[in-house]
């Protein structure tokens, strides 16, 4: 096989395809079906239905309980665009829920429950 600084010749193996485009693993979608965050914490929800058979959202759905979707990105090591599109069919589908967080227009009390639950989940680590 040729060097990174040598040019391919025919006899050279062909080099190995190593990405998977993101538009595969999504159906050419680049929008969640909702409103998703990248600080969004997850909630996983048992709700009965069948999990789903997508070897991609079963591995984001065993690591995405209490995580941001970024961190759920970084678990899965998959680029954040496509795993906010999966997480949308997830949350979807029922199996996962997207804990509020804070906007411009958020309350003191809806400020400082926020505020406790990042404090209980440190104290859990």
């Amino acid at each position: 096989m040729a060097l990174p600084t040598q040019p391919w010749e025919p006899d050279d193996e062909a080099p190995a395809a190593r990405v998977v485009r993101p538009y595969t693993l999504t159906g050419g979608r680049t929008a969640p079906k909702v409103e998703l965050p990248f600080e969004a914490t997850l909630r996983r929800e048992s709700n009965g239905s069948e999990e789903p058979t997508d070897a991609n959202l079963l591995s984001i759905l065993e690591v995405c309980d209490k995580r941001s979707v970024a961190e759920v990105s970084a678990h899965v090591k998959m680029p954040i665009g496509v795993v906010r599109v999966l997480l949308g069919d997830l949350i979807v589908q029922g199996h996962v829920r997207v804990q509020a967080t804070l906007t411009a227009d958020s309350s003191q009390d809806e400020r400082r429950e926020l505020i406790e639950r990042t404090l209980r989940g440190l104290r859990t680590l």
